[in-house]
């Protein structure tokens, strides 16, 4: 049984996600740990598929509790008070989308043999049941966000800064303008109130999804605009120019911020990091926060982050921290020029495809796509996560997405010409691949 893509269990709900599986993995939680919380992203589906998970922790006599409507990562904090905890989100997904993360109490997601335990409990149905006198009531946790942003203020300090805030709709508005308003910032919030349709703007951050947001930086003159997805575990931004700024932009600004001389990125990060980060050790995991989190513990790196824009501090926890990274860049912001921070980072021509595939075809896509590779004539090839393949002025990524079904072809060069010559060639073969 295959359940689990690189960030948790995801899909529509009434179809990939029901109720049924959600009771389940509780259970499987509850076989595995005595104490679990949980907390829902504002999809209208989030209440409904947390009591289910609590319904199936209660049932193997395990203690569950309710932290209420939070952001992945203030879940993922609270964990640090029980064995584990269990998100109900989409992350950046639509809202008919629901979906479940599993926390460890060190804020580091289920890793990959946790993953696998989970999904063998749950194809052999190897659940504890506990007597009806064993059985526990459900518990609350009360100030989930306060001891998310107590944490924060205690980490970060003071910031002077003039922020806009776009929450998307979701999480993040019970938790990062009141952070950035106590640590000294002047906040303006905009889809700052909870609702699971996303009617502000699509819950992905992307440049497209956020014109309102730079408007109102510029037109306000604020150092920094803040956007976060549905669950606030990324973060992007705009500096006081209206420049842009992405994860492939912000991880290598965040990266040289943190001091760190060992961090952690996956395969589809910029070539740009390895030419700003000179002295800097890097290395490569597969995609997806789990896969960064558990190499960053191996290789003891103080920080690590995606170009998806998650990003994670040692630190302060192995949860990719949307809203701790917020306050970071807010920090930044405050001290200088955004702008001016970010002009020394090479840019080169990246393009990022995502293309339609039935989750059933993806594997054989994918077998086959190898046998095909060669007309691309590579110098090498790394299969740490699908296939990469160097080309000597640029590179290739194509692997099956672990949130969606489909293939992601990333393609960066030195020159534009050349990226898109390499894109058009990759997605030719990619969908000879799949028929």
């Amino acid at each position: 049984m295959r359940l689990f893509g690189s960030s948790g269990i995801r899909g529509r709900f009434g179809t990939e996600i029901t109720p049924e599986l959600v009771l389940d993995v509780g259970r499987a939680v509850g076989t595995m740990h005595g104490s679990v919380v949980i907390g829902w992203d504002p999809r209208r589906t989030g209440h409904l598929l947390a009591q289910a998970a609590c319904s199936g922790v209660l049932s193997t006599g395990s203690s569950s509790s309710l932290a209420g409507m939070i952001p992945t990562p203030t879940l993922a904090h609270a964990a640090g008070k029980f064995d584990a905890g269990i998100m109900i989100t989409a992350s950046h997904n639509p809202p008919e989308f629901n979906g479940v993360k599993l926390w460890n109490r060190d804020g580091m997601a289920f890793g990959t043999a946790q993953m696998t335990e989970v999904e063998r409990i749950l194809e052999r149905r190897d659940f504890k049941v506990a007597q009806w006198e064993a059985v526990k009531p459900p518990g609350e946790v009360i100030g989930a966000a306060r001891s998310h942003i107590d944490s924060i203020v205690k980490d970060i300090g003071a910031v002077n800064a003039k922020v806009v805030v776009d929450c998307g709709n979701g999480a993040a508005s019970v938790v990062t303008p009141y952070l950035l308003r106590e640590m000294g910032c002047k906040v303006t919030a905009i889809n700052s109130h909870p609702d699971g349709s996303f009617p502000g703007r699509g819950s992905e951050p992307l440049q497209e999804n956020l014109t309102h947001l730079r408007e109102s930086v510029l037109a306000l003159g604020a150092d920094i605009g803040i956007a976060h997805d549905g669950d606030a575990d990324r973060v992007v931004a705009f500096d006081e120019q209206g420049g842009f700024m992405d994860g492939d932009v912000l991880l290598p600004l965040l990266a040289k911020n943190s001091g760190s001389k060992n961090i952690v990125v996956p395969v589809d990060a910029s070539m740009a990091i390895a030419d700003y980060l000179k002295g800097v050790r890097i290395t490569y995991s597969r995609v997806g926060d789990v896969y960064v989190a558990e190499k960053m513990k191996e290789s003891k790196a103080e920080f690590g982050g995606e170009p998806s824009g998650t990003f994670i501090f040692s630190g302060h926890g192995f949860c990719p921290d949307g809203i701790f990274a917020a306050a970071v860049l807010c920090k930044l912001a405050g001290a200088g020029s955004l702008a001016e921070m970010v002009s020394g980072i090479p840019r080169y021509s990246m393009h990022r495809v995502r293309i339609a595939c039935p989750a059933q075809k993806r594997d054989i896509v994918m077998k086959k796509l190898e046998a095909s590779a060669s007309s691309l004539s590579p110098k090498g090839m790394d299969r740490t996560d699908g296939l990469r393949l160097e080309l000597g002025d640029g590179w290739c990524l194509v692997r099956a997405s672990g949130t969606e079904p489909k293939i992601k072809i990333v393609v960066e060069a030195r020159d534009e010409s050349r990226a898109k010559a390499i894109l058009q060639s990759a997605e030719k073969i990619v969908k000879e691949a799949i028929g």
